[in-house]
């Protein structure tokens, strides 16, 4: 009789850490299901246009000669103020990543490149041209595509796409303070990002 009390004892010791498991199980899935959820709106709410703006100058002499008649030199010249607004933007609408709610590791597969905007507005100035070589529209083309690249070597030496990187890492390390409160790691190229190397991830 004691044999089977203890038996039934047994039995039903077993039927409730069953259940027990069966809950913690389920509790575990629940919370993960909820984390990557939380996960997934973080980056959803990072996820929009980082815009940093700056401002060039630069004055560019044009000059243009062409021979006529095999003897006579027309040329044709002006100088060339060129004040512009330029943009550097991250799109973070185009990050692309992969969770995994089994390691719990969230893989950032890319980012975007700086989307660099350049808007002159250029203004002539001691224009002189020959009769025989006057400006067209092929000029002013020349002139402002010149402009533009004159101004994006001036951007590569300034700190505007530094700056916009640095926003760009801002915006990542939002998503960085939640993976690691959480017990997520944020990966990224097969790294583990931190806040030591997250200045690492900018393109």
């Amino acid at each position: 009789m004691i044999k089977k009390i203890l038996v039934a004892l047994a039995a039903l010791v077993v039927i409730v850490l069953a259940f027990r498991y069966c809950e913690f199980k389920d509790d575990e899935a629940r919370t993960v299901m909820e984390e990557t959820t939380l996960i997934q709106q973080q980056i959803e709410n990072v996820g929009k246009l980082v815009v940093t703006e700056g401002h060039f100058s630069e004055v560019i002499t044009y000059k243009d000669t062409q021979k006529r008649f095999g003897f006579y030199n027309a040329e044709k010249k002006a100088i060339v103020i060129v004040n512009a607004d330029v943009t550097v933007a991250y799109d973070l609408h185009k990050v692309t990543y992969n969770i995994d709610d089994v390691t719990k590791v969230i893989t950032i597969t890319s980012l975007p490149e700086a989307e660099i905007k350049i808007s002159p507005d250029l203004k002539y100035y001691d224009i002189v041209e020959d009769n025989f070589n006057a400006f067209t529209g092929n000029d002013y083309n020349k002139i402002a595509k010149q402009a533009k690249e004159s101004i994006a070597k001036k951007i590569e030496k300034s700190t505007l796409k530094t700056n916009a990187q640095n926003r760009l890492v801002s915006e990542l390390q939002k998503i960085l303070i939640l993976t690691n409160t959480m017990g997520w790691t944020l990966q990224y190229k097969g790294e583990a990002v931190t806040n030591d190397n997250i200045t690492k991830v900018a393109p």
